[in-house]
């Protein structure tokens, strides 16, 4: 029996193509209150237009009102950058910048790389209802916002009443209700897979240096601890329970210490080397293709 149709919303937000796939269309106001969430995350996370918020903390430093997002975004960074030994960390806004890939887009390298600041737990704080930066530096969840962004657009189509639904922000997924089988895209080949994977109530996260890429060896996974990109690691993906730590983990998984954070959050992954060579967590679900 052929399943039945389903209704699919697309549209642009962040810099990428979203579509929410539910049984029946989503009422108008549903969709409104999708978009209000959308703008306001922009408004509060994007470094790439003036007006930001950390545009703002970018000029200037400074004490804002603690955004309701930063709780949740911000300890996962905590984790990330322990995880890791500091090769992840959120005021990495300035390293990109400075190898093109900032507001301006200018796409090529103005300098060498630098370091993000390794002292940033003190930097920037999140408590007692504000957001704290020390000195002016440019703030990037680019390791985790998307992940975090499809989990407030899922939470808002569910309570509406929608089962059975599909988040889809151009790869970084959550799904709930039915399962999908989703395929892995071959970093250096889109036209292929290297396998698939049944994603059921779970957020499926993929990461990969072939995106948003903009020159010879120029991407935008970074070592934070360098400022330049990362070598080893081709692209990664991971399943995990919610999208934010999904998005979290196919950074994590560029660096030694990924897998251990994966397994502390019970989570599956699989990653490939700049070598093509594969490996995978145990008790992964994937199908590999040889």
């Amino acid at each position: 029996m052929r399943p039945a149709p389903r209704a699919v919303w697309t549209f642009d937000a962040i810099g990428t193509l979203w579509s929410v796939e539910t049984a029946e269309p989503l009422p108008p106001e549903v969709r409104s209150r999708v978009e209000g969430i959308v703008d306001a995350f922009d408004r509060t996370w994007s470094r790439f237009r003036p007006d930001s918020l950390v545009s703002v903390l970018a000029g200037s430093g400074g004490t804002v009102p603690l955004p309701p997002d930063a709780p949740a975004m911000l300890e996962v960074y905590t984790a990330l950058d322990t995880a890791t030994g500091g090769g992840v960390n959120p005021l990495v806004g300035d390293a990109l910048a400075r190898l093109g890939y900032g507001a301006g887009y200018r796409l090529s390298a103005a300098a060498s790389p630098v370091p993000a600041p390794a002292d940033w737990r003190r930097s920037l704080t999140w408590e007692d209802g504000r957001l704290a930066l020390d000195a002016p530096a440019m703030i990037d969840v680019g390791a985790v916002g998307k992940g975090r962004l499809v989990d407030l657009v899922l939470a808002a189509v569910q309570e509406s009443g929608a089962a059975d639904v599909l988040v889809d922000a151009s790869g970084d997924l959550a799904v709930r209700g039915a399962a999908h089988r989703i395929g892995l895209e071959h970093p250096f080949d889109p036209r292929r897979a290297i396998g698939v994977i049944e994603v059921a109530d779970a957020a499926l996260c993929a990461s990969g240096v072939t995106r948003r890429a903009w020159g010879q060896g120029l991407h935008h996974v970074l070592d934070a601890r360098t400022g330049a990109p990362v070598r080893a690691y081709a692209a990664t993906w991971a399943v995990a329970g919610t999208a934010l730590h999904a998005d979290a983990l196919a950074t994590a998984l560029f660096f030694e210490g990924g897998p251990e954070l994966a397994a502390a959050w019970g989570a599956q992954w699989v990653r490939m080397r700049t070598d093509g060579r594969v490996e995978w967590s145990p008790g992964c679900t994937a199908e590999l293709f040889s």
